[in-house]
């Protein structure tokens, strides 16, 4: 049984991970695991708690790795403004918004094993960045000029409630960029396609070793 500290979540993700760098963005370096498999047992055990969702923290995921390579490409896009990062998983995305010079970058996710890994992610990468693990759901818009998700659609409930929610965001005047690799439960309808990709991935994670995945943003 793992602590379930800052320390503890800290120590299993360093006994579980190597820093890497994603192959859509090898500026950045990320503690990430090589397989899905033990370290999805191994986090359930700690937690005491089977069938949980993959730990979304140990991997660079499509999506994520296609915003934030768009991010890095586009920094007039971050420069100098307040950046929330949804669902933040390992923190690729508010790293290169970050990079990419935002004022303040506040990474959001649910899940505390996340700000475990943004906290040795971030000053891997000469960066800080906040972390919140409130739901953002939950409340009203928050004050910032762009929200950034990667990979938010990948069940349909959740997509829904997402994108109705940033809807809202968008409506109260922030910029909302979206990265996904073709999920089942992304609605194109009505959004903006910014970029696309080829982004290198895995069968464990993916059903194909390279997946087409493109930046979207919600329209004024």
């Amino acid at each position: 049984m793992i602590e379930q500290t800052p320390e503890g979540r800290r120590a299993f993700i360093l006994a579980n991970t190597r820093q890497q760098a994603p192959p859509h963005t090898p500026e950045l370096v990320l503690h990430l695991a090589d397989e899905i498999t033990p370290i999805w047992k191994m986090t359930e055990e700690a937690l005491e708690e089977i069938g949980l969702p993959p730990p979304f923290w140990a991997f660079a995921w499509a999506g994520g790795q296609a915003l934030a390579r768009y991010i890095l490409d586009n920094p007039h896009i971050v420069a100098g403004k307040r950046v929330i990062d949804f669902a933040s998983g390992s923190g690729i995305v508010a790293i290169a918004a970050a990079r990419a010079g935002a004022a303040h970058v506040l990474a959001a996710d649910i899940d505390a094993y996340c700000g475990a890994a943004l906290a040795l992610n971030a000053p891997a990468n000469g960066v800080a960045c906040d972390y919140t693990s409130a739901d953002l759901l939950d409340a009203p818009p928050p004050l910032a000029d762009v929200i950034l998700a990667g990979d938010i659609c990948y069940e349909k409930p959740l997509a829904a409630r997402v994108m109705a929610w940033l809807g809202e965001v968008k409506a109260a005047g922030a910029t909302v960029l979206i990265g996904d690799p073709g999920r089942s439960y992304f609605p194109r309808e009505g959004l903006v396609k910014l970029a696309e990709y080829q982004v290198a991935t895995t069968r464990e994670l993916e059903d194909q070793e390279v997946k087409k995945t493109a930046v979207w943003s919600l329209p004024g």
